[in-house]
Parts: structure tokens; C-alpha cells; sequence
């Protein structure tokens, strides 16, 4: 995961989230994302990125600036 300190990111998951915890789950129907191959632009912030965090093996992060 790239640090980021401000700006935007694009959040894609690319792995099922079968399998994982229910809180897991949980943060990233929270952050937006569905299925497998879903994208979502999300502010940068502290929650954000401690959402990401947790579910880093799940999801794949870019900055767009």
C-alpha cells in the first residue's frame, strides 16, 4: 500500500470476500466496494485509510492525485 497524505485514491477489490471476517466484510461494503473488480474513489483521511488498512490483502490502492 502507497502512502498517501492527501488527495484521492482508487480503491479496487480484487480478492472474494468469502472467507473473511464479518467485520471484514463489513469495511468493505463501508468503503464501497461489491463485487470483485469493483472500483471506488474514495477522500483520503484517517478513516479511510484505516479501513484500507485492515483490509489491505483484500484490495489494491492507487493514487490519482
Amino acid at each position: 500500500m502507497a502512502e498517501v497524505l492527501d488527495g484521492k485514491i482508487r480503491i479496487h477489490l480484487v480478492r472474494s470476500t468469502i472467507g473473511v471476517l464479518p467485520k471484514q466484510r463489513a469495511t468493505i461494503r463501508s468503503l464501497g466496494l461489491r463485487k470483485i473488480g469493483s472500483v471506488v474513489e474514495q477522500e483520503v483521511n484517517d478513516a479511510i485509510m484505516g479501513m484500507v488498512k485492515k483490509v489491505s490483502h483484500l484490495v489494491k490502492v492507487e493514487n490519482i492525485g
